[in-house]
This record gives structure tokens, C-alpha cells and sequence, in this order.
């Protein structure tokens, strides 16, 4: 699967909030740039995105910063993509004229696209967030 660099540094940005949720103190960008390796022009623009999505809040200030608008438990990988990527259908052929064989094919993309988002939806910041705090550096699967 194929995610843009945009999309993954905006779910590492999420997880990031995600894991400071309960201490309720906003994070600052340089804070999330620094700790997850992110560099600051996309952070800029990908936490505009999300602050628009009403995914993330920001409070201006001394001691502001961002954090998640609702609990990590209701934010899944999906409603991330949803925001940075949209919601373009790959399932459609690129090509000119259907034919039967392209006409199949489609058929596997768009079961590709629905098995992928449904992995995307059952997979929410909090399962993220405690994985990395529980097992740092290993792969996540479901």
C-alpha cells in the first residue's frame, strides 16, 4: 500500500498528540518536530488541515500549542487519510475503453479499497499510541 509522505507524517503527528491526550498540555510544533522527526513546513500545513478537519485544536500563547479536538479512542487512521489524501476512489480503470478483463480488474481494486478501509477504520489513535509506549520500534499489525 502506497501512502503519501504527507499522510504517514500527519498520522505521526496524531499519535504523537495521542500520547500526550491524557496529560491535557497542548504540544508544540517544534515539540512534535523534534520528537518524531517531521519537518516543519509540512507539519505547518498538515496541522492546518487537521485544525480545519476539526480533528485538532490549537491554543495560541506561551503555553499553546495543539492537541486532539476528541478522544484518541474516536480517531481512526481513516479520519486522518480522509483529511490530507480525500477521498479519491481508486477502483476505476485508467484506462479509455472498458472491457471485460478491465472490468475485472476493477473489481480487485475496489476490494483492495474496501479492505483497506477497513483496516483504516479499526484502527484508531489509541490502539497507536499504546503500542508505541508498550513495544517502541516494532511493526503493528492487527
Amino acid at each position: 500500500m502506497t501512502v503519501s509522505a504527507k499522510s504517514e507524517y500527519a498520522c505521526i503527528a496524531m499519535i504523537e498528540l495521542a500520547a500526550r491526550f491524557e496529560a491535557d498540555q497542548p504540544a508544540r510544533l517544534r515539540e512534535i518536530v523534534e520528537a518524531q522527526g517531521i519537518p516543519q513546513p509540512f507539519l505547518v500545513q498538515i496541522m492546518a488541515q487537521l485544525k480545519a478537519a476539526g480533528l485538532v485544536l490549537s491554543t495560541r500563547g506561551a503555553t499553546g500549542g495543539y492537541r486532539l479536538a476528541k478522544s484518541p479512542e474516536r480517531i481512526t487512521l481513516a479520519d486522518i487519510i480522509q483529511v490530507i489524501e480525500g477521498s479519491g476512489d481508486q477502483s476505476e480503470s485508467n484506462l479509455q475503453k472498458p472491457t471485460p478483463a478491465t472490468e475485472a480488474l476493477c473489481g480487485v481494486w475496489s476490494q483492495i479499497c474496501q479492505a483497506r478501509t477497513k483496516i483504516l477504520e479499526e484502527v484508531t489513535l489509541a490502539n497507536l499510541a499504546t503500542r508505541v509506549s508498550e513495544q517502541p520500534g516494532e511493526m503493528f499489525y492487527i
